[in-house]
């Protein structure tokens, strides 16, 4: 059998790796020693890191629970539906609000009309909403979102039914008293019975349970969330509360969101004969849709990311001069040992290596008790916003510790490893 001898290019390469390795392995070591020498310094150097990673972390944290909150109102919106309504979501510097004010009702005839002659609308209905007390074997819930739909409301607003059904066409012409109640109504109302085919009062009024909706969970049990609503056919809900001197919104779903643009021109077009506008009239209504809010809450984001990432720059920078200072002590200290590893063949690369490491693992130090400290802090945002500390913010924490560590503890390693060995030796 014959044997392949190694290269002399390996042999060199594997020498100069393990000598790479031992050099790195050694500086740790002599960095750890250190810093375990000087306990006490040591994690009181580390406050400004911990300080900063503690930001990064709670802005993280943050900002992931806002995005996800005001995703999760985004969903429910719709990217496909349009919302004709008296009333702008964006205002414009020259807005003028009584001049919104007395723009006559949107109405629910507007609906028939965009369904007999829109091109582009899937599917339309008139939504009314009031705030109603809703009680059932004297337990009472006050200020309830109840909503007054049609039966196609789900074909324009998905409802995602727990149990039970979504009332028909039948019922919603009757004004039969049904409805469809949340998952927090159902909750609060019915502890230990189910709901369904209960009779609850509306402020007063007897309505039938036929369904109780998905729960939506964390950030939806504000008011007006679908957890707390109310869902009653439109006619039923114009009986017992009226729509006469009330807003109507009609909400149309578009069959591709691509051409959303192209649909608000033709609803513009429907809306104005609908309302018998002559061509020198202005619009008395409004279209709004989730791109026109989205580009409104755009600056605030901006904002908010401006601000944390502001706070945690000048965190870190505070943290990185405390690691930079108590680096050149380290070094003035140690002058002599400097000298002593010099006077023996340590080379300028290896004294570098070593302060730089104890630098890295001095702020590494500091990151990990900054991700512990986040970790109960995570836990009470999370109370307020769905909000969660995943591993991406951990690893970015850790990375910007070891660039902190290596951009602050540089000039003192320099100094270490410029020193002059006789000068070091003498040094008292």
């Amino acid at each position: 059998m014959r044997t392949v001898a190694a290269s002399p290019f390996s042999s060199v390469f594997l020498l100069l790796v393990r000598a790479f390795f031992y050099e790195v392995w050694e500086s740790l070591r002599i960095a750890l020693r250190a810093i375990g020498t000087h306990k006490m310094r040591s994690i009181l150097t580390t406050l400004g890191i911990i300080i900063g990673i503690v930001s990064v972390t709670a802005m993280a944290t943050v900002v992931n629970g806002i995005e996800q909150d005001f995703e999760q109102d985004m969903a429910v919106l719709g990217t496909d539906v349009l919302y004709i309504e008296r009333w702008p979501w964006v205002g414009s510097p020259g807005m003028k609000w009584w001049e919104y004010i007395n723009r006559p009702y949107i109405t629910a005839d507007l609906a028939d009309a965009i369904a007999a002659h829109s091109r582009h609308a899937v599917a339309v209905v008139p939504v009314a909403d009031t705030r109603r007390t809703v009680a059932y074997e004297g337990r009472t819930l006050h200020d309830v979102t109840v909503l007054g739909v049609r039966a196609s409301y789900p074909l324009v607003h998905p409802v995602d039914l727990a149990a039970g059904y979504f009332f028909s066409d039948f019922d919603e012409r009757s004004a039969r008293p049904v409805c469809i109640i949340g998952a927090e109504v159902a909750d609060r109302l019915f502890p230990i019975v189910d709901p369904l085919g209960k009779t609850l009062r509306l402020d007063g009024h007897k309505y039938l349970v036929v369904g109780v909706m998905v729960r939506r969970g964390s950030g939806a049990e504000g008011p007006g969330s679908v957890d707390t609503q109310v869902i009653i056919p439109f006619n039923a809900f114009k009986h017992h509360f009226g729509v006469s001197r009330r807003d109507v919104s009609v909400r149309v779903r578009v069959r591709d969101p691509a051409l959303i643009e192209e649909a608000k021109d033709e609803l513009t077009g429907i809306l104005r004969v609908a309302r018998k506008l002559d061509a020198r009239e202005e619009n008395d209504f409004e279209i709004n849709d989730q791109q026109s809010l989205r580009a409104q809450i755009a600056p605030v984001k901006t904002a908010i990311y401006g601000i944390g990432i502001g706070l945690t720059a000048l965190a870190l920078l505070v943290g990185g001069i405390g690691v930079m200072n108590i680096m050149f002590v380290s070094v003035k200290e140690r002058t002599r040992e400097i000298g002593i590893r010099k006077a023996v063949g340590a080379k300028r690369r290896t004294i570098l290596a070593q302060f730089l490491i104890e630098a890295v693992v001095v702020s590494m130090v500091g990151g990990l008790l900054g991700v512990l400290v986040s970790l109960p802090l995570t836990m009470l945002i999370r109370m307020i916003l769905p909000a969660t500390l995943d591993m991406t913010v951990v690893v970015i924490a850790f990375g910007i510790c070891a660039a902190v560590g290596t951009v602050f503890g540089l000039a003192p390693a320099w100094t270490a490893a410029r020193a002059n060995p006789i000068e070091a030796l003498r040094y008292e």
